[in-house]
Formats: C-alpha cells, sequence, structure tokens
C-alpha cells in the first residue's frame, strides 16, 4: 500500500464545501475520491488538511490518500485531472512516507480573504472576491488584527454547529494589506474553526466604522459570546492559500 500527497487548487463555487456530508452531496472530496477510484479501481477516500465551506476556494488544498498501484505521482496527477471537472485542478502528486497525514501533519494554514475596493467588480471576477461599500481605515483594521496573535479563545467567532471540543486556536499571523485594487486579510494558524475566518472578517469590517475599534474588538474576543461578533463575510472572498508542512518553509 502507497501514501500519495496530491496539492489541490479548486473554485468552490459549485461545491457544497470540502467535506462530504451526506450521501449524494457535491463536494470537492467526494469529486475527487470518484475521480481516484476510477483510475485505480477500487473505492478510496481522500483525506484533506482542511475542511473548507460552501464556496469556499483554495489555491493550494493539500490531501492524501492510500492505493495499491503501479501508477506514479505523474501519472496520478495527469489522470486526475483528465477526469476532474475544470474546477478542480491537481497541482502535483508524489509518493510520501506512510506517516505523513495531510491533517495532522501540518503545521499551519493559511488563509487570505479578498475585499474590492474600487468602484465595481469586474465580471470575470465576481465569483472570487466581494465588494463593500465602505472599508475602514488600514490602520484600524490592522489594530484589531494584531489581538490575535498568539494562542486565543475564538468562541466569540465559532459557529454553533462546530464540533470541536476547544475553541483555542494558535494565530502565527494576522493582518490587512493593500493589493492593486483589492484589501486582503491574511491569517495563518494551526488549526481553524468552522466559518472563523469569515466570523473575524465581518466582525472588524463591521466595527472597523467605530473610532475606539480596538477597545470593541477586544471586548468582542474577551467575552466569548456569539452575540458579540458581527455578521460572517461572504464565502466567496476566502482562499485556503497554503498548508504548511516544513518548519523552515513557515518561517521564510
Amino acid at each position: 500500500m502507497s501514501r500519495f500527497r496530491i496539492d489541490i487548487a479548486y473554485d468552490g463555487t459549485p461545491f457544497e464545501g470540502w467535506q462530504s456530508q451526506r450521501e449524494g452531496s457535491f463536494t470537492i472530496q467526494t469529486t475527487i475520491e470518484k475521480a481516484v477510484s476510477t483510475l485505480v479501481k477500487r473505492q478510496t477516500k481522500v483525506t484533506g488538511a482542511g475542511r473548507t465551506d460552501a464556496g469556499v476556494h483554495a489555491r493550494c488544498q493539500t490531501a492524501h490518500f492510500d492505493v495499491e498501484s503501479k501508477m506514479n505521482g505523474l501519472a496520478f496527477q495527469r489522470g486526475l485531472n483528465s477526469l476532474l471537472p475544470p474546477a478542480i485542478r491537481i497541482l502535483n502528486c508524489h509518493e510520501v512516507d506512510p506517516t505523513f497525514h495531510s491533517r495532522f501533519s501540518a503545521l499551519a494554514r493559511i488563509y487570505y480573504y479578498y475585499l474590492v475596493n474600487s468602484e465595481f467588480i469586474l465580471p470575470w471576477e465576481q465569483p472570487w472576491n466581494v465588494k463593500v461599500s465602505r472599508i475602514p481605515p488600514l490602520t484600524r483594521l490592522n489594530s484589531m488584527a494584531n489581538l490575535l496573535h498568539g494562542e486565543v479563545d475564538f468562541t466569540t467567532f465559532s459557529h454553533a454547529k462546530d464540533p470541536s471540543t476547544s475553541r483555542e486556536r494558535f494565530i502565527y499571523h494576522a493582518s490587512w494589506f493593500p493589493l492593486k485594487d483589492k484589501l486582503v486579510f491574511k491569517i495563518a494558524g494551526n488549526a481553524f474553526l468552522w466559518r472563523m475566518v469569515r466570523s473575524l472578517v465581518g466582525t472588524m469590517l463591521e466595527l472597523g466604522k467605530k473610532e475606539d475599534a480596538r477597545k470593541c474588538f477586544k471586548q468582542a474576543l474577551e467575552a466569548r459570546d456569539r452575540s458579540y461578533a458581527g455578521p460572517t463575510a461572504p464565502a466567496q472572498g476566502l482562499f485556503l492559500h497554503k498548508v504548511v508542512y516544513d518548519a523552515h518553509e513557515f518561517s521564510s
């Protein structure tokens, strides 16, 4: 039995998220599993590093699967891309040590959220960006983002249906920065709660309208109460940018 790692890019628009929720659900996971199973002629499970929500995209999601096959990584990559819909692409595939686990071996996940800071969104960019009528000052947004570093209890920004036993997560980096006509929120952490990033973005945009935004955001964090959070930002602006497995790669 051989274990293969795949790095995947996908447009999450047509899917119900990454993870299979029910029989017949149209998810990225089930779509890739069908393709792998077709190649090896055996039902095969694919395990992902992160479970992105419906409508959320990935520049580089990572997953693994175990198969008995003489195919190498390049053959799997080409075979899978020939079977998968255009919304999913396998960026690379290679055999890894059996101890590698896409989820549990990960040191960090990096997410980007894209806001359009212009009069309108170009038609071909609409599925992957969010337009807001008023973006708060960058300094104010970053004054809130700075409060997220380190080990933080994110109960305020969790969802009632999140099955996680702990609401604490370790955040390595969180910041807002301009990128051409966009404003981007970047966050890197050891793991994330369901809809946590979108809740953070929505709350910072809401509280960023106030002069005492940092104080209000700090109160919301410390309250550990969902009622203190603002609206959840739309899914289409969020990208799983990368999953990090190498400490040197992360520090650089």
